[in-house]
This record gives C-alpha cells, sequence and structure tokens, in this order.
C-alpha cells in the first residue's frame, strides 16, 4: 500500500497540479456499491453511451459479458470514457452473476415485461448489479433465472421501452442519487482509491510503464 503511494507520488510529478486535482476530486464520488452488467451488447454506440454514462454518475466497474458479442465501442460517443473504468470481461452469463454474487452483490435485471419493482422503489441495503440485456433479445434466460429482482421504469406513452443507453442513463441518476443521499457506505476504500488513481496516472502518462520501471529499482 506505501510502495503504491509512493508510486503515485512518484508519477504524478510528470501531471499537472490541475490533473492531480480533478483526480482527488473526482475519486470522492466513485463507488463500486452500483455496477452494470452489459450482456452480448451488438451496438457499439449503445455500449459506448453506457460507459460514459457510468463515467458520469461515478460508477467505476463495468462488467462485459461477451460469449455471442463480442465488446465494442464508438470512440466518437464513448470520449475516452472507458479508460477511466475498470471493464472485466466474462466468456459467459454464469461465470458473471456467480462472480457477482460472490462479492455480494444483488442481482438486478432490467426488463419491461415484469410488474417486480419500479426502478425508485428498489431497496439498497445491498450492492447492486444491474444487467441490462442484449438489444433485441433482452436479458438472456440465464439472466432471468438467476437475477435477483427485476426492475423495470415507469412509461407512460405507446413505445415499449426506453433505448437501451437511455435505460441506463435513467437506472443509474435514479440510484446514485439515492445511495448519496443514504447513510450506507458507498464509497470507495483507501486501497481502492489509491489503485484507481494510480492507474489514471499510468494512463495519463507516456512511458509511465518505464518510469514505474526506475522508480522500483530504486525502492
Amino acid at each position: 500500500m506505501k510502495n503504491k503511494e509512493k508510486l503515485y507520488e512518484y508519477l504524478t510529478n510528470c501531471i499537472t497540479d490541475n490533473k492531480k486535482k480533478r483526480f482527488d476530486e473526482i475519486i470522492q464520488n466513485r463507488t463500486r456499491y452500483i455496477t452494470i452488467v452489459l450482456e452480448n451488447m451488438y451496438k457499439s454506440h449503445n455500449t459506448s453511451a453506457v460507459l460514459r454514462t457510468c463515467d458520469c454518475f461515478g460508477v467505476q466497474d463495468v462488467h462485459i459479458i461477451e460469449d455471442k458479442e463480442k465488446y465494442k465501442t464508438n470512440p466518437n460517443i464513448a470520449l475516452g470514457s472507458s479508460k477511466w473504468l475498470d471493464i472485466i470481461k466474462y466468456n459467459n452469463t454464469k461465470e458473471c452473476l456467480l462472480s457477482l454474487k460472490n462479492k455480494g452483490y444483488q442481482i438486478v435485471a432490467t426488463t419491461p415485461h415484469t410488474n417486480n419493482c419500479n426502478i425508485e422503489d428498489l431497496q439498497i441495503d445491498k450492492k447492486i448489479a444491474i444487467v441490462f440485456g442484449n438489444e433485441v433479445q433482452g436479458i438472456s434466460n440465464t439472466i432471468k433465472e438467476n437475477a435477483n429482482i427485476f426492475v423495470k421504469i415507469p412509461m407512460y406513452g405507446f413505445t415499449e421501452s426506453f433505448n437501451l443507453s437511455v435505460c441506463a442513463a435513467l437506472t443509474l441518476f435514479s440510484l446514485t442519487e439515492k445511495i448519496r443521499k443514504s447513510d450506507i457506505n458507498w464509497e470507495l476504500t483507501k486501497k481502492e482509491i489509491i489503485d484507481i488513481k494510480l492507474n489514471w496516472a499510468k494512463i495519463s502518462i507516456k512511458s509511465s510503464d518505464l518510469l514505474e520501471q526506475n522508480f522500483l529499482k530504486n525502492i
């Protein structure tokens, strides 16, 4: 831990004070209490828009299931947001869900076809992994069989559902506002903070790997 903190200080000598200040500001609003799962997205603009939304709302982790469709982004929509996030990839849905459940997440599946729970009524007493399914088929049977709860966003028009990226934005706005107004410990740990800030520093500096090697030689 101490070596990581020293490495961070060493690397950030190569970035501006404004960027260091920005890191400190942003990390305070990052969370892993809420995470996003994207299952077999095939439209890169949707994936990119969700990543951008996660960054904007401070959701640090995005879990990508790609047993049928490979993860793709559109740089014109993502606007570099993916580099500030931790993206975890899985070969199949069961592997992803099991990993999240083992970390204490309740699996919350989004679908307009159930009356289980409106998003604003979702309880936040446990960590939340929100699953968004394929743009055409929706969530898979595996998710339907393993989800702890189903949620929907209320709609009052003729159209059956929101665009996937809009659905993600509305969901994250609702839940991130709710946890920040609660007494829940949604913040990152000190270890998580230094790990993430260290990664941000590395991707902000050219040849950061060489600088790191030089640092390690002298400790």
